[in-house]
């Protein structure tokens, strides 16, 4: 039987994985600044300032950590799904992150604000990447062909 979702879950990875990279660029001001056309944050403390409102039984202080811990995080998994590097793990990483982003939006903005976003169908859609059994063209393929023939170059 041939395998279909080849295209489809490499479109998914480096959608998602985009998806994760360009926020973290806006939150750090590369992407112009605070607004400007298309810009959500600018810079780091209107992100602090928004991740309060999503843990606002935090403070201000454990929301700045907090919002480096999701930063980290989605730097990590989008590189990693991108590059298709330990993309199983990336992919339910992923999924947990962007549930509990909607869980706190539903709780602290409402529930129409992470339905305004999609960030239940992200989440939705990396938890199915991460039940799909291969990742054609990313480093989990090559390092398992060049374990199977016993050679990576």
């Amino acid at each position: 039987m041939k395998n279909y979702n080849q295209l489809p879950q490499l479109y998914l990875r480096i959608a998602v994985g985009i998806g994760f990279i360009i926020p973290v660029l806006d939150r750090l001001g590369w992407l112009g600044p605070a607004g400007s056309k298309n810009i959500g944050w600018g810079n780091w403390d209107n992100f602090v300032a928004y991740t309060n409102t999503l843990l606002p039984f935090l403070g201000r202080p454990a929301a700045n950590v907090m919002g480096g811990v999701a930063t980290l995080a989605e730097i990590l998994f989008g590189i990693m799904l991108i590059i298709g590097l330990k993309t199983r793990v990336a992919a339910l990483g992923s999924f947990l992150l962007t549930l509990s982003f909607a869980l706190c939006m539903a709780v602290f903005l409402g529930f129409k604000a992470p339905l305004n976003y999609s960030v239940f169908a992200v989440s939705a859609a990396c938890l199915l990447l991460s039940t799909i059994p291969g990742y054609k063209w990313s480093l989990d393929e090559y390092f398992s062909k060049g374990r199977a023939t016993g050679h990576l170059l």
